[in-house]
């Protein structure tokens, strides 16, 4: 069993030595989020570092961009380091993050970790990190293990092969018997696993949580509900219900831009909420997503917005969505 994964989060909020304030205008429903709350110390779930000048990534560094859930990504493919992220995060306070692999050479899986274990080094970010696996890789068992070696590393991605659209029933990657083996292995090296993949799939993900109890499942970017229309987000909705059921699964908020809207409390707060309340408080944890969400919005409308969106629930509750959830998910010192 991995350290957290059932621990429910503390009610107490006299516990904690800097709770989350509430915000000093709660009358305020319009405008600059970051003007309507204070910003608060926190602990972001998700986010990169990169360096295509140095390091390869294909998504990066490759001729022509791929295709991309929001449009164009040319702005990214630079170097963005800590002092770039702490200055898109200020004035929010990052004390601590969670590094999530950025589809680093394949090639070369584990020398990505060994890049950020430089980083640490350096800037005291990140905390901790999600490194790189391929579950049906022949060279899986010895990847799994070399990560697992670094002392930060506490969780594997690998985004599973998934249908482009919610009308085809094919099974996704989840279901072949190859990459359930690697996956299975995640449980005797204490690795979580950070699952990616768009909401149709997430019935096969329920039944993956079903069948491996022991294995912490979390969700990146809120099971991507990109279809905002009635229809999708009935389905969407269906669908992260199922998955919320099985008791080893959290969900990081977060990736919630749309391509040419703008990020909103309005266009969001139906999303977040319902997240919330399928999860309960203590299995959801806020994340920037940063510098990808940074296309969609910066650092303090995506958070300021989060704080409006929850500043009903009780500062315990708010403080383990925007700082606790994500220490004790991924068991951070």
């Amino acid at each position: 069993m991995i350290k957290g994964i059932h621990e429910p989060t503390p009610r107490n909020p006299a516990r904690y030595s800097h709770p989350l304030k509430p915000s000093r205008q709660e009358a305020r429903l319009q405008g600059d989020p970051i003007r309507t709350a204070e910003p608060v110390a926190i602990v972001d779930a998700h986010q990169h570092f990169w360096d295509p000048v140095r390091n390869y990534h294909p998504w990066l560094c490759d001729e022509p961009p791929i295709p991309f859930r929001y449009g164009d990504y040319r702005p990214l493919r630079r170097p963005y380091l800590p002092p770039d992220y702490r200055a898109d995060a200020a004035p929010y306070i990052v004390e601590k993050s969670v590094y999530v692999e950025a589809e680093w050479n394949p090639a070369d899986p584990v020398g990505e970790m060994r890049y950020i274990e430089q980083l640490r080094r350096e800037h005291g970010l990140p905390s901790v990190a999600v490194a790189q696996a391929w579950l049906d890789a022949d060279d899986v068992a010895t990847v799994l293990e070399q990560q697992a070696a670094f002392a930060f590393v506490r969780s594997v991605r690998h985004k599973p092969r998934a249908n482009r659209a919610p009308g085809n029933a094919a099974p996704g990657g989840m279901a072949d018997t190859r990459w359930r083996e690697g996956f299975a292995r995640l449980a005797g090296l204490g690795l979580r696993f950070d699952l990616q993949t768009p909401w149709w799939h997430l019935a096969e993900a329920a039944r993956l949580a079903s069948d491996f109890p022991g294995i912490q499942i979390i969700l990146n970017h809120t099971g991507l509900p990109a279809d905002r229309s009635a229809e999708g987000i009935a389905g969407w909705k269906a669908a992260i219900g199922v998955f919320a059921a099985c008791p080893n699964t959290a969900v990081k908020i977060s990736g919630l831009g749309q391509p040419g809207q703008p990020w909103t409390v309005a266009a969001q707060r139906d999303i977040v909420r319902t997240v919330i309340d399928l999860f309960g408080p203590a299995r959801c944890m806020f994340a920037s997503n940063f510098p990808v969400d940074s296309l969609c919005a910066d650092f303090g409308t995506i958070f300021g917005g989060f704080q409006q969106i929850v500043r009903d629930l009780s500062l315990a509750e708010q403080r383990g969505l925007f700082h606790d959830n994500a220490i004790r998910i991924y068991a951070i010192d």
